[in-house]
């Protein structure tokens, strides 16, 4: 199991499976002779987090009869692995941390079968390095049309970006701030803005640094949509029109987006600070919400 490199993002997913079934996929071969290693990390992580939210579950919660007095509390594990539709013994496996092979799917079931909520369910996911199968993809819903309209709302330079930071939306402060980029007729992206338009050079101050930077925070965040067509061919396109981004791409640089002082030099106010702050809309993570206060 790989450990996760991602930040949470809260699913939408509700409902129960009535008829378990078996994951092939997953289930330990009879043919296996020894159960494979302990792991120490990630997986064990995995482990300790579903085996003590079925600690936590009664019988009755699950329409399970209470029985006999039981020497460990909640559900048995093979009581979660029934209403899982998985052996036993690789439910077992999964709790001890073993590096058995999870599927969404499998995951899916234990979320159900273990009632977790949709945090815990993100967090379930998160652990195992999966996306929950649930949960919509964000390519493919419209922005929330309040989070568009809060730009205008703020007496800053604001702007919305999308997965593949293109600007949705903007204030008229914003575009009087972004000048080649969100003001007049011009191409929408964050990105091919700062690496192939001049005036980009010229209206960032310290270009070189911030440039290095913007590619780096965009490999951290691109990296759940990487091999997706519209990231793919903005990655691609960018490398073969910037030597600049071919360089920083190249270098695997990573890093978190980062808000902090931000310096222009605009054509008409000349040198101008500000202080970034961004934020990410709750069930929305693949979009941010971008602010710029003045200094």
């Amino acid at each position: 199991m790989e450990p996760s490199l991602y930040q949470y993002r809260p699913s939408n997913y509700s409902g129960i499976a009535n008829t378990p079934f078996t994951d092939t996929m997953s289930t330990p071969s009879p043919t296996d002779s020894a159960p494979p290693p302990l792991d120490a990390t990630p997986a064990h992580a995995l482990g300790d987090f579903i085996r003590a939210h079925r600690e936590r579950l009664s019988p009755q919660a699950v329409g399970l009869p209470p029985g006999p007095r039981r020497r460990t509390p909640g559900l048995r594990r093979e009581e979660v692995a029934q209403l899982c539709g998985v052996s036993p013994t690789w439910y077992t496996w999964i709790e001890q941390g073993r590096p058995v092979s999870a599927s969404a799917d499998a995951l899916a079931r234990i979320a159900v079968a273990l009632q977790l909520s949709r945090a815990e369910r993100a967090y379930l996911f998160e652990l195992a390095a999966q996306r929950d199968p649930a949960e919509p993809d964000p390519a493919a819903a419209d922005a929330p049309a309040t989070l568009l309209e809060t730009v205008q709302l703020v007496n800053a330079p604001a702007y919305v970006l999308d997965r593949q930071w293109n600007a949705l939306a903007w204030n008229e402060r914003a575009a009087d701030l972004f000048v080649g980029w969100l003001d007049g007729d011009h191409d929408r992206n964050l990105l091919r803005f700062t690496f192939t338009e001049p005036t980009a050079r010229e209206l960032i101050v310290d270009w070189e640094t911030r440039a290095r930077r913007l590619a780096a925070e965009f490999r951290a965040d691109s990296i759940r949509h990487l091999t997706d067509a519209p990231t793919r061919g903005l990655i691609d396109t960018l490398t073969g029109t910037s030597d600049a981004f071919a360089r920083f791409w190249a270098s695997q640089d990573v890093g978190e987006r980062e808000g902090g002082r931000r310096e222009f030099n605009h054509p008409r106010d000349g040198r101008v600070v500000f202080d970034q702050i961004t934020f990410k809309p709750a069930h929305r993570e693949d979009l941010k919400l971008v602010v710029l206060v003045r200094e």
